[in-house]
């Protein structure tokens, strides 16, 4: 097996699972030496002798990832991984971008076209089949959807032109007509790129610590170890709900994010949680996950969700609120799904650990991701978001179409730290899915660990799948 794979070597069988703000300082396009602590050698972990790596271990315990891979801790540091990057590679190109955005622009107004000239019932009196025909309309306009929200979020990292004016003007328009606030995504979003795999100030899916999880279900967390197995059909329920309103729920109420808020340094997080209501979310110019500075840029980012509400309202007052429906927000709960979905899949893994502060640094936070593969849809529909994301939290200026080349060229660098699962395809894509719902439910330190291998935390779980969680003694 290959040190660039994400290992599947079970220890117990698994055959019926499966800102920025206004400031440059807080741009999404930080630069990856903005750690607060760089990498504590410059020496790739291959070059240890193994008498070193042996010392470490027996110190501070081994660290097992959730398919009982042993783990080392990442040792190279950031201006190995950008020095190994061909210059060229960090090359943005405004034409270029703005072809792409024109492409799926162009598809989306294509296939609108070609169906509501189409299939209509003068052409297919069935009813039936017009109903399946009009449903791979939803499914499709999502796929070109999804693509230009990627777009937006290359905008967002300043990856989509050398023109900051251009990036954020195209940005926000395209992400205004997907019903996303802009320049209040794009101020978190740059957060979780500085701190990915922090569990005190990540963004996106941070996972619970063991004590949340038990604590969520009404256990001690020294009960865990004893519970039954989740039933698969509560799996597939809390999926399909993740799936379904996963999204919305993020903008509103920040769920997924971290819970820290009362370290704002403005002191805006004072008794704010997340959840709704909690006073976190992305439309609140006074919420925690911003600064005083950043305000205007919350507002604007407002109005275009008033402006493309607006556009809705008169089109359902006008052709049907039925159509408005079909033609606009099932495509649109189809991008929410491939959102979740994807950002899900690039940061929840039996493979990945998270850190506590005390062992987190950036080059060790930005390879706690993986890449994966889902064909010609990932490739060329989602601009390679699915494929090179690794390598997008090491450059975020990085544009897309150069992203392949960058990947391949920080392999060596990373080496067995370069995580990706492209077994199977868009078929694996989708199983890793489940595997990965059904084997990631929370996190803990592995057992007899100490010092800083006592921050690395692992995924574990109750379905007797991977390493088991650690027996605890009644506290």
């Amino acid at each position: 097996m290959s040190a660039v794979t994400a290992r599947r070597s079970f220890v117990h069988p698994i055959d019926d699972l499966d800102s920025t703000s206004s400031s440059a300082t807080n741009s999404i396009a930080v630069s990856p030496e903005d750690t607060p602590r760089q990498s504590p050698s410059t020496t790739s972990l291959s070059s240890l002798d193994s008498s070193s790596e042996l010392k470490l271990e027996n110190v501070n315990g081994k660290l097992v990832d959730t398919y009982g891979n042993d783990f080392q801790l990442p040792d190279f540091t950031i201006k190995q991984i950008r020095d190994a990057i061909p210059s060229h590679c960090f090359q943005r190109s405004g034409v270029k971008g703005l072809g792409y955005v024109a492409r799926d622009i162009a598809s989306l107004a294509t296939t609108f076209y070609l169906f509501h000239n189409y299939i209509t019932p003068e052409n297919i009196p069935s009813t039936p089949v017009r109903a399946v025909l009009w449903a791979g309309y939803t499914f499709v306009q999502g796929l070109f959807g999804t693509g230009l929200w990627v777009l937006a979020h290359e905008c967002g990292h300043q990856s989509f032109s050398p023109s900051k004016i251009l990036n954020d003007t195209v940005g926000w328009f395209c992400h205004s007509a997907l019903l996303v606030p802009y320049f209040s995504w794009k101020i978190s979003h740059g957060k979780h790129h500085k701190a990915t795999g922090h569990l005190e100030r990540d963004m996106v899916f941070v996972p619970k610590t063991r004590e949340e999880y038990a604590s969520r279900l009404g256990y001690y967390a020294h009960e865990l170890s004893e519970l039954m197995e989740e039933t698969p059909i509560v799996t597939a329920s809390t999926m399909i709900g993740q799936q379904l309103v996963g999204w919305l729920w993020y903008l509103s109420g920040n769920v997924t994010g971290h819970n820290h808020h009362e370290r704002q340094s403005e002191g805006r997080g004072k008794g704010k949680r997340n959840g709704l209501g909690g006073g976190v979310n992305h439309f609140d110019p006074s919420s925690p996950l911003y600064e005083a500075k950043d305000g205007k840029l919350i507002l604007l980012s407002d109005l275009g969700l008033a402006f493309t509400a607006m556009i809705l309202f008169l089109v359902g007052r006008n052709f049907g609120w039925a159509n408005l429906a079909v033609w606009y927000f099932l495509p649109y709960l189809w991008v929410n799904h491939w959102l979740v979905a994807i950002t899900f899949l690039q940061h929840t893994d039996p493979s990945l650990p998270h850190y506590e502060p005390h062992s987190w640094n950036f080059a060790r936070g930005a390879a706690a991701t993986i890449d994966r593969e889902f064909g010609f849809i990932g490739r060329r529909l989602f601009h390679g978001i699915i494929e090179t994301h690794v390598l997008h939290h090491y450059v975020s200026t990085i544009p897309f179409y150069n992203a392949d080349e960058a990947t391949e060229a920080i392999k060596p660098v990373m080496g067995q730290h370069y995580r990706s699962d492209v077994e199977g395809g868009p078929i694996g894509f989708l199983k890793s899915m489940w595997r990965s719902a059904r084997m990631c439910q929370w996190i803990e330190p592995c057992e007899g660990t100490e010092g800083e291998n006592k921050g690395v935390l692992f995924f574990r779980n109750r379905n007797g799948l991977g390493i088991p969680p650690q027996k605890m003694a009644p506290q």
